[in-house]
């Protein structure tokens, strides 16, 4: 295997082809970006980019230097717009090609729109400083999804003194993901900071002064944020052959046909450890994708091991640090084992079937969640675990 070509250049690409070059392969590799920029960090895009407490160099996931150092050939700024398996070839947007003996996917999600022209969404370093520039004191932000994205905005936003109006379908934010009580408590911070949060509504256009709501209401803005989701980008493989559903189809070990690998946000694997295929848009997730990805790729068959991690994410709101283990989403049941809701300094965890599936913290030192981390990976059966409440 001569030539391996990792299309995507953000943290899971990144992490394939350090991985590539740290398990020996001294082969061509070709990291395919559609940025200009070289990889730089998406998770301070909507915490410390937007607030301005950060500058755009702080991002790079590497030095100019580390970059050298892995000899790539490195094509930024240009998009793949097809692959062709039986010849083993991936198209670029400039005409040109680029042959493979070995493929990494990793070309992330890009962020769900609403009909109309107005609008911000929040994915690239460039639509966050877009909006940045536009935020400050007195400002109408209204902010479509009361996601985690979208609450991590509207804290910002009321940090830098905008009337900040959050706009969600569910009648409580982020309740399938953690559950009614946890999305109860995020809801009561947000209202609290004053933030004006309007659940149960639909939102059916975005125009340049604001949105229309699906009964005919207008809502006035001076900027808008949709952050409604986002769509793997899995455009550019129609006709490729590959099974792509909402992600491109993996097995346990990455792997969507020979020698082609997924990795990050674009890969639906399926996880031996959870029983299930699923899809992580986090951080933590994309790196150590991309590095089992790799690790496979190089591997013999029998060689190669399932990807089955205890996903992790966090969140940063207003002064609260919520962080989570597992995969929560289709959760049966939800206990607080420490601390109290009411003080915003709790472990919750969480049951799916009978095993302990999820585990979040809010206000915790990191060690309140490590037995909770270790229960998710042995699978630990919910009635042994978790204590009967009262």
């Amino acid at each position: 295997m001569r030539r391996i070509a990792v299309v995507g250049a953000s943290a899971a690409g990144l992490a394939a082809a350090e991985t590539l070059r740290r398990e020996g392969y001294d082969g061509t590799i070709t990291l395919v970006g559609d940025e200009p920029l070289a990889p730089y960090d998406r998770p301070p895009l909507s915490k410390q980019l937007l607030s301005g407490e950060w500058q755009p160099g702080r991002l790079a996931l590497r030095t100019a230097d580390d970059l050298t150092a892995l000899d790539l050939d490195l094509r930024l700024g240009v998009a793949a717009t097809g692959l062709e398996l039986a010849e083993r070839t991936v198209r670029l947007a400039d005409g040109s090609t680029v042959s493979y003996d070995g493929l990494v996917i990793a070309t992330g999600v890009r962020p769900r729109r609403l009909p109309g022209d107005g609008g911000h969404v929040l994915r690239t370093l460039d639509d966050a400083l877009a909006l940045r520039e536009r935020l400050g004191p007195g400002r109408r932000l209204v902010i479509v999804g009361a996601g985690f994205l979208g609450a991590e905005a509207a804290a910002v936003g009321r940090r830098l003194g905008c009337e900040v109006t959050l706009l969600e379908p569910a009648p409580v934010p982020l309740a399938a993901a953690v559950g009614t009580e946890v999305g109860e408590l995020l809801t009561r911070v947000h209202l609290e900071q004053g933030v004006n949060l309007r659940c149960g509504v639909t939102v059916g256009a975005v125009t340049e002064d604001g949105v229309r709501l699906a009964d005919g209401e207008f809502v006035e803005a001076d900027e808008v944020l949709v952050a409604i989701g986002s769509v793997p980008n899995t455009g550019w493989l129609e006709g490729s052959g590959l099974s792509v559903g909402d992600g491109v189809v993996c097995d346990e070990y990455c792997e969507a046909a020979k020698n082609v690998y997924a990795a990050g946000d674009v890969a639906r694997w399926y996880n031996p450890l959870f029983g299930t295929s699923m899809r992580i848009e986090h951080r933590t997730n994309a790196a150590e994708q991309g590095m089992a990805a790799a690790r496979n790729l190089l591997a013999a068959p029998e060689a190669r091991k399932p990807f089955a991690p205890v996903p992790y994410f966090w969140s940063d709101q207003y002064d609260m640090k919520v962080q989570a283990y597992g995969f929560l989403r289709g959760h049966d049941e939800v206990a607080v084992v420490d601390g109290d809701l009411a003080e915003r300094r709790f472990v919750a965890v969480y049951r799916t079937g009978d095993r302990v599936s999820g585990a979040l913290a809010v206000g915790m030192p990191p060690k309140a969640l490590r037995q909770w981390r270790q229960a998710i990976a042995t699978r630990a059966a919910w009635d042994q675990t978790v204590p009967v409440q009262a």
